[in-house]
């Protein structure tokens, strides 16, 4: 049984944050709409602006726990597409998409995802990925400019000229630099923010095509 839990007990800032997330348009719509997330619309979004996920296409989809964003992309592949998920933590199966747990980067995962996509090309790599924040802005910066990083490298390793990286950043120290990196690996560079995404929110998505 689903233990209540009192406001009472919980902070001021728990409590608003509580009130924000039970009060949400798109939290509604994803358990309305069976997502496991509202990340979901985010993707849909973006998508909807840049039509780079399509039919018979193979994504994979980095940190994808709890499955959100492999439930919308296996949609728009369609059963003729592929959609690799991989993450360190377990995620529940979801129909039309492989799931493959561990670090994608070491060398067994990374072999394992690269053999389930075996002589197909990869049209495109998601990464949803932040870290577990602290509200330490100088710790939760850093760690998340990193997981950027690894998302990228292992775009670079995998995708074909006109192939594409979406990928979750918060913007702060580090991003400009990664920006102009990304800038000088890819064709192409945008930035969108998803209506999905709180406008307190310093999350931003980055569209970049090899």
């Amino acid at each position: 049984m689903a233990t209540r839990i009192s406001n009472k007990k919980l902070s001021k800032s728990s409590r608003a944050w509580m009130k924000e997330h039970l009060d949400d348009h798109y939290v509604h719509l994803a358990q309305k709409e069976g997502y496991r997330a509202r990340a979901a619309y985010k993707l849909i979004e973006i998508n909807e602006k840049t039509n780079l996920i399509q039919k018979g296409m193979t994504v994979v989809d980095l940190g994808s726990a709890p499955g959100s964003w492999s439930q919308v992309a296996a949609k728009m592949v369609g059963d003729k597409g592929t959609l690799i998920a991989s993450d360190i933590l377990p995620m529940d199966t979801l129909e039309g998409v492989t799931f493959i747990q561990g670090d994608f980067r070491e060398i067994d995962v990374f072999e394992q995802i690269m053999a389930k996509v075996g002589d197909q090309r990869v049209d495109v790599v998601l990464s949803d990925m932040a870290p577990n924040t602290t509200g330490h802005n100088a710790v939760d910066q850093p760690r998340m400019m990193h997981l950027c990083e690894l998302a990228v490298d292992f775009a670079m390793q995998v995708l074909p000229d006109g192939g594409a990286l979406i990928m979750k950043v918060f913007q702060g120290a580090g991003a400009q630099e990664l920006r102009q990196q990304i800038q000088q690996q890819f064709s192409q560079v945008r930035s969108i923010k998803p209506a999905a995404s709180r406008a307190r929110s310093k999350e931003m998505f980055w569209v970049a095509i090899k």
